[in-house]
């Protein structure tokens, strides 16, 4: 599975960016899609997840302001709202064919990270 994200850039505080992986090779079987980011000095954290029938879940810290999606063309996006400080981080597309729920630290299938920067 290869996996290719773009998105990422710098926005002020309150602003918006979409993030997309779009993923190849063997996603067949693949259940569990996700977003993690890692800012400077922190562990790798999930942002958000997605199931191939359509489920969802997000961190505390996110909920209500960024939102997962995917199309048929096997491609996840991370739409983020009201953007602050704290959302600086450098995010990874992930999927997990071992899991049917959530992508964990575990998976070796991780995007090239994109890094989002937000400015006050």
């Amino acid at each position: 599975v290869q996996l290719q994200a773009s998105g990422g850039g710098l926005v002020q505080t309150g602003g918006s960016l979409r993030l997309s992986c779009a993923a190849s090779g063997s996603i067949f079987s693949i259940n569990a899609w996700g977003w993690y980011r890692q800012a400077p000095g922190k562990e790798r954290e999930l942002v958000a997840g997605i199931t191939t029938g359509g489920s969802t879940n997000y961190a505390n810290s996110v909920k209500g302001r960024f939102t997962i999606s995917r199309d048929n063309t096997n491609t996840v996006y991370l739409q983020m709202n009201n953007l602050n400080a704290e959302d600086t981080a450098v995010y990874y597309c992930a999927v997990d064919p071992a899991r049917k729920y959530v992508v964990t630290l575990t998976t070796p299938y991780w995007g090239k990270g994109t890094l989002v920067t937000v400015s006050s």
